[in-house]
């Protein structure tokens, strides 16, 4: 079983940033790849990026370099620095565990999803 708890969600201005954690637990098998992901009211969650078990991270193509993941704390802490915030950036914030080590940015690819936090940009 793997939990995931996020933070650091809040209210920003356009052309601020913000970093997100999600903290982790539980096997770690079960969380070969971590993503990262948003969902805008009404639709569907859209993926930003994930980071496997090996460091390798990798973005959707709409990132643009503006959002970074990372990991810390042995790969038990992520997060998601994003900067130049836009207002269409507004969307629950979601991290989420895959077992398995073919990653990608699809959400049916993820059991394991956190509570969400919200990023309000204005």
């Amino acid at each position: 079983h793997v939990q995931l708890v996020e933070s650091g969600g809040g209210s920003v201005q356009a052309g601020g940033s913000l970093r997100l954690s999600c903290a982790a637990s539980g096997d770690p098998r079960m969380r070969a790849c971590m993503g990262w992901f948003r969902q805008f009211p009404g639709q569907g969650r859209e993926g930003i990026g994930y980071i496997d078990s090996d460091g390798t991270i990798k973005y959707a193509e709409f990132v643009s370099g503006r959002f970074t993941i990372s990991r810390d704390n042995g790969g038990d802490d992520f997060y998601l620095q994003m900067s130049s915030l836009k207002p269409e950036d507004t969307a629950k914030y979601y991290c989420a565990a895959r077992a398995y080590s073919e990653c990608g940015v699809t959400p049916a690819m993820y059991s394991y999803w956190g509570q969400g936090t919200q990023v309000t940009v204005s």
